[in-house]
Order: structure tokens, then C-alpha cells, then sequence
């Protein structure tokens, strides 16, 4: 890693400590929506309607653009939403391809809604630190930051400045200054869009994970369409989660 890159995290702008919950057949039975010109987070519980069309969780984020985008949404309108969800096992890291996560936005390409799927365990990680989906919406003023903590249970919104908006740079030195520890930062994942974001429409989002092997994270390539043209232009440097957890507190068995 380049020795001379920085990351600096300045003024907190919003701070939304949570209670946590225990995961029931795999949902947390709530999303998180984060409004970034307002400066507010909240959460919204989970239908049993929701639960009977979109099984498992997978399709959630599909929902909540739809609850909140109009007719008129644009892909740089403040009200056009990235959405995340989680897999249909409820997020795992044990079961190959159950930890994938969906995202959607309204698309710079094409205007119209698109959505990707992420390997990575940003899914995981988001479910097991309470929430089976995140609704980003608005537009920041300077760049931020957003950091979901499942081990202290909080959400805060704050701004960052870094020396360079590469991706690749931003999710490994993120991911050493959240870790408590060397070891810890295996629960430690990042998104983060590239400085190609900023200047095209096609914008790719990167999810990382932590290689322990390589001593390094690794991210995964999505957010096709230009959602990351999305994620730049809201503002966003980073999207960042911790969690202490490896593994559900589910199992599958047969009967």
C-alpha cells in the first residue's frame, strides 16, 4: 500500500445509536435509511408483506427504492435511493453465495431502475449487525463517511478527507484504522467507488473483504449500471461496517 496515502475522519454530523436484536428465521425485522442532506437515520420495521414476496430478505432493497423514488427521480436526484439488501439465507458467511448482497439504484446509463448483486460479507455483516437492508438517499455536502458499528451499536454519518479516492486504497486503509486489532479486521468491510466514478457514468461500487492470507483487503466489483456514479455523487467516500460476528446464530438442518 502506498505509505504516503491518508485518511482523515473529521467532524461527526450525525450519530444513531441502536439497540440489537436477535435475528428470528433470519430476519432482523427492520431496515436502516439513512437521509444524508438532512442528516438523519432511522429505521423502519419489516412487513409480513414484504416477508411473503421477497423470501428470505432477497429483493428488499428493490422495495425500498420503489417506496421512495417518484415519477420524476432522477439518478442524481437527492430522493434516488442505493439500496442494499442482504441473501436469502439471511446472510452467512458459511454457505457459498448465501452472503451476496443486492444493490439498486436508478441508473446514470439508462434512468431507469438496475440492480447487482456483490459477493463479499457486507451482506453478512449488515444482517447480523441488526438490519436485513440500508436506503441511502439525499446528497452530502462535503465528503462523508457512513459507519454502521455492530459491536458498539451506533450509525453515524461523518465527514472524511483522504489523499487519494482510489478504491482500492480507501478500503485497506479503512479497514486498519476501524480494526481494533490485526486480527479484527476480518470484521471489517468497506464499499467505496473510484475516482472513474466521479467522471462517468458507468461507476462501479467496491465491496471488500479481508483476505487473511494476503494481509490485505480484497474488494468485489458491482453496482453495474453506474451506481457508483451514484455513490460519488451523493458524496459518499466510503460506506464502512464492523461486526463481531463470523457466523449466524441460525443453522439449517434437515428434517
Amino acid at each position: 500500500m502506498n505509505d504516503e496515502f491518508k485518511i482523515n475522519l473529521g467532524q461527526e454530523l450525525v450519530k444513531f445509536p441502536y439497540e440489537p436484536v436477535k435475528l428470528e428465521k433470519g430476519y432482523a425485522n427492520r431496515t436502516l435509511q439513512i437521509d444524508l442532506g438532512k442528516k438523519s437515520i432511522e429505521t423502519k420495521p419489516v412487513t409480513d408483506e414484504m416477508k411473503e414476496i421477497f423470501i428470505g430478505g432477497k429483493g428488499f432493497d428493490l422495495k425500498l427504492m420503489w417506496d421512495i423514488v417518484n415519477d420524476g427521480t432522477k439518478w442524481d436526484s437527492p430522493e434516488n435511493a442505493i439500496c442494499i439488501s442482504s441473501g436469502p439465507l439471511g446472510g452467512t458467511t458459511s454457505y457459498p453465495g448465501s452472503g451476496k448482497s443486492l444493490v439498486t439504484s436508478i441508473s446514470p446509463l439508462t434512468n431507469v431502475a438496475i440492480d447487482s448483486n456483490v459477493g463479499g460479507y457486507f451482506g453478512p455483516f449488515l444482517k447480523f449487525s441488526g438490519f436485513d437492508a440500508i436506503a441511502i438517499t439525499g446528497k452530502a455536502e462535503k465528503d462523508v463517511m457512513i459507519f454502521i458499528d455492530g459491536v458498539e451499536n451506533h450509525v453515524s454519518v461523518r465527514e472524511i478527507n483522504a489523499t487519494c479516492d482510489d478504491a482500492h486504497l480507501i478500503c485497506n486503509k479503512l479497514t486498519e484504522q476501524l480494526a481494533p486489532n490485526k486480527d479484527g479486521r476480518q470484521y471489517i468491510a468497506v464499499v467505496a467507488a473510484g475516482s472513474g466514478a466521479a467522471h462517468t457514468y458507468f461507476g462501479i461500487l467496491n465491496f471488500s473483504y479481508y483476505d487473511w492470507r494476503r494481509k490485505e483487503a480484497r474488494y468485489k466489483q458491482a453496482g453495474r449500471g453506474g451506481i457508483g456514479t451514484v455513490f460519488r455523487d451523493k458524496k459518499i467516500l466510503a460506506l464502512a461496517i464492523r461486526c463481531d460476528k463470523w457466523k449466524p446464530d441460525w443453522s439449517i438442518t434437515a428434517d
